[in-house]
């Protein structure tokens, strides 16, 4: 069965645009400068945007939250990575990120529930296509690489 992660909004990102409405609403009620009222205007609108399209989490089918971390590495490292992820991940495995653009390597995890999710996506142009299947691993075998 593929596993399939939906973006949803995090508590950080209700947080984050909750209180820009907050704070430019009390900007905007006090009675101050124009330019103050300006920013609070623009800290409302900038907050309703955010709302609107601001989601850094992932859920599964299940209705589980996990967390998103990407890496990026030369295309070159593609086999090497590949065979990594099979088995246990270590920090030596992903030594270079951040090295080329050619392979993502997608780390969805949950610290509570231990479990975490990777996935090798090839760069085909435009976009990226994974080229392995969803691993699943012990969140401990990877908290040393997110670190």
């Amino acid at each position: 069965m593929e596993k399939n992660f939906n973006r949803v909004r995090s508590v950080k990102d209700i947080v984050i645009f909750t209180s820009l409405v907050v704070l430019g609403s009390v900007l905007v009620a006090l009675p101050t400068s124009t330019s103050i009222n300006i920013l609070g205007f623009f800290m409302i609108f900038t907050g309703i945007i955010l709302a609107i399209f601001l989601k850094s989490g992932y859920k599964d089918e299940t209705g589980v939250r996990f967390n998103k971390e990407e890496m990026y590495f030369d295309k070159s490292r593609q086999t090497e990575l590949s065979k990594a992820i099979t088995s246990k991940l270590c920090q030596s495995d992903v030594a270079e990120i951040n090295k080329g653009n050619g392979i993502r390597l997608d780390i969805y995890h949950n610290q509570k529930l231990g479990k975490s999710y990777v996935q090798l996506h090839e760069y085909v142009p435009y976009k990226y296509e994974p080229c392995t299947a969803l691993y699943e691993h012990p969140y401990e075998n990877i908290s040393e690489i997110l670190k």
